[in-house]
């Protein structure tokens, strides 16, 4: 009995010690660290806008991701009555952090709903101890800050880990047919949520198929069953758009999104590396020794990504979030296995012991020191002044058209929250125009656009760099380097004809 007792509270502390890191690392400090991003203002602004008009395609022209990711955000919202139960006001900066807080709360109990995937996945997969340290090292290293933001990466990645989870309960000599059945269907819809909040997930189709068919004796009849949600689920968003006739700038999209220029596969591996190279390596030797040993779970979990991604070519760093499990899991096969090649079992076991702690502390400690930072206090100081402006003025400026052109994370909260009057657009907008009196909110996002060498960087200079331009605002500068100011533009009279 007390045999028990002991391993019951063994067992229990090696699930619930990951589970209070990934709180603390991604409760502790949501609207300090880490920085606003520009898609986060996108995705935030689509589930508001859903919440409005009831329909998931904010621009009826184009077409950049399936609508999952609003879908989900906007029901989250409907259920708590967010942001109107946050009783938002102009005249605070705490209502303007609230507004951003509950949505990266939000963001943070999927990461601790997916290091208690990733712990399950591993201890069936594997071992408890595999579980263990692969948990640990998702919740507490440096790269799973990324999954803080409000990105549709981070909102698919609980429901690709529940898939697999289910995936390999589904087994032909556990359950009847019916249980079976239902199981199977379950992994098949996550999935295929999953594929329908942002398309690269769809490679693990092999990996997750591959779970399925296994497990049930090579049956045919019930991947075949587990297919149906993965085909039809995602298929919504072609189908709408040949319903309202947009399968032409369906196209155009998915082609766009295809071949857009920005960082390269390389070049986002070298950023992933400078942000957490000790998860990086270790994670790369696992995969390394995961081919070695032929363990196909971890190999088709991560090498048809990495190929769609490669080909893709468009990549930035939070695209590899998927990867972030396989890597944790991957690493951790690799540490337990470092006693084994060694002769002396004392030996042994305290080196694993020094290597694993060695890890985590370093993932611990750096990652602490960046969550207890703030890096967003101007940008919210900023946001605070871009609203209250716009209140102030709302007559003049309703009168005279304006024009607000910046960073994403800027715009939804005046837009849509206080419904202020004017014409939002970010700084990739094709259509701005000399000829509009216009406000610009310049940071470093918008600087970094102005300054590319394209038909839009001449665009947006040829409207900051002007007498017509005048700077009401700055806010920063802090020991990031940081700061953003905001521009009046007032076209002259000869400019508007």
């Amino acid at each position: 009995m007390v045999f028990l007792k002991n391993r019951l509270s063994r067992s229990l502390l090696l699930i619930i010690t990951p589970l209070v890191l990934s709180a603390y690392i991604h409760l502790w400090n949501p609207i300090g660290f880490p920085s606003l991003y520009f898609d986060e203002g996108i995705y935030m602004r689509r589930a508001i806008n859903m919440l409005e008009t009831h329909s998931p395609q904010e621009d009826p022209y184009f077409y950049d991701h399936p609508y999952f990711g609003q879908i989900f955000l906007a029901g989250i919202f409907w259920m708590t009555g967010y942001p109107s139960s946050l009783h938002p006001s102009v005249n605070s900066i705490q209502s303007i952090e609230k507004l951003y807080l509950f949505p990266r709360i939000l963001m943070g109990v999927l990461a601790i709903i997916d290091t208690l995937l990733v712990y399950k996945i591993s201890e069936r997969r594997y071992s408890r101890n595999v579980a263990f340290i692969a948990s640990t090292l998702f919740a507490v290293m440096p790269i799973t800050s990324l999954l803080m933001r409000v990105l549709l990466d981070g909102i698919q990645l609980p429901f690709f880990l529940a898939s697999v989870f289910f995936a390999d309960r589904v087994n032909i000599n556990d359950f009847k047919n019916n249980r079976r059945f239902v199981i199977t269907l379950v992994s098949g819809a996550l999935l295929g949520l999953a594929i329908f909040t942002k398309i690269p997930v769809f490679t693990m189709v092999l990996l997750v198929g591959f779970q399925v068919f296994t497990n049930n004796k090579n049956s045919f009849k019930v991947l075949g069953i587990w297919l149906i949600p993965v085909i039809l689920i995602p298929m919504i968003w072609p189908v709408y758009a040949i319903s309202i006739g947009h399968l032409n700038d369906w196209l155009m999209g998915v082609y766009y999104q295809t071949h857009r220029e920005a960082q390269t596969f390389f070049a986002s591996l070298n950023l992933f590396f400078k942000a957490d190279p000790v998860l990086f390596i270790v994670g790369t030797a696992g995969l390394v020794f995961a081919a070695i040993r032929r363990d196909y779970f971890l190999l088709l979990w991560a090498i048809p990504f990495l190929m769609a991604l490669y080909f893709v070519g468009w990549v930035l760093i939070y695209h590899f979030i998927p990867l972030l499990p396989i890597l944790c899991i991957a690493g951790a096969r690799l540490l337990l296995e470092i006693p084994n090649r060694i002769r002396f079992k004392s030996i042994a076991r305290i080196s694993l012991s020094v290597i694993v702690a060695g890890i985590l502390i370093f993932g611990i400690t750096t990652t602490i020191l960046l969550i207890t930072s703030n890096v967003n206090s101007f940008y919210f100081e900023g946001a605070l002044f871009l609203t209250q402006y716009l209140e102030d003025n709302n007559v003049s400026f309703k009168k005279n058209n304006l024009t607000i052109i910046s960073d994403a994370f800027y715009l939804w909260i005046p837009q849509h929250v206080f419904h202020l009057p004017g014409t939002y657009k970010t700084f990739f907008d094709s259509t701005l125009s000399r000829t509009q009196l216009s406000l610009l909110i310049v940071d470093a996002g918008f600087m970094e656009v102005m300054h590319e060498h394209n038909k839009q960087g001449m665009l947006l200079h040829t409207i900051y760099d002007t007498n017509n331009t005048k700077k009401i605002a700055m806010f920063g500068e802090n020991h990031y380097n940081q700061n953003m100011s905001i521009y009046l533009y007032e076209p002259k009279a000869s400019n508007s004809h």
